[in-house]
């Protein structure tokens, strides 16, 4: 998306970009790594919005919804609620493809051994302890929907959600 301002001339501007960063409870267990890994997210992104939370199953299952049929969705579901999180709204221009360059493969192993300098590749454990998640599914299925003001209110969890259509 480019923004084109008139001001001296015609210039155009890369618009700033928002994406989703959850640090895992894996990372989150260990005080130093959870450290590390919000330094390197302050040196890179402006942080919008930080929040530490627990999930309860049903919200895991939610949040993983498109995986779910797969072979590994329990066992990810089982762990994203075994401990607490922090999430972060990150902006920059590039976020997305930022931040996913910046977490590396989402397999442990080969980011060791193809992307060592990446967040996973450095402190990755296992294909579903791997230190951090992204996405970008909310700016490519969700964003044009809220832009164009296809939400409601939700009273119960106070929040805007998208219209069922």
């Amino acid at each position: 998306m480019l923004l084109v301002t008139l001001e001296e001339g015609m210039r155009c501007v890369k618009a700033l970009q928002l994406t989703l960063a959850v640090v895992k409870p894996d990372a989150v267990a260990h005080p130093l790594i959870l450290e590390a890994l919000h330094q390197k997210i302050l040196e890179n992104f402006t942080i919008v919005r930080k929040k530490d939370l627990m999930w309860r199953t049903e919200e895991s299952e939610r949040f993983y919804a498109e995986h779910a049929g797969r072979f590994f969705y329990q066992r990810l579901v089982e762990f994203m609620s075994s401990g607490p999180m922090r999430a972060y709204i990150l902006a920059r221009e590039d976020a997305i493809t930022h931040w996913r360059g910046m977490m590396g493969p989402t397999k442990v192993f080969r980011a060791r051994f193809t992307s060592p300098d990446t967040l996973r590749g450095q402190y990755g454990l296992t294909d579903t302890r791997n230190t951090i998640h992204g996405s970008d599914e909310w700016m490519l299925r969700e964003e044009p929907r809220f832009r164009l003001g296809l939400t409601e209110y939700n009273e119960e969890r106070q929040i805007h959600t998208l219209q069922d259509t």
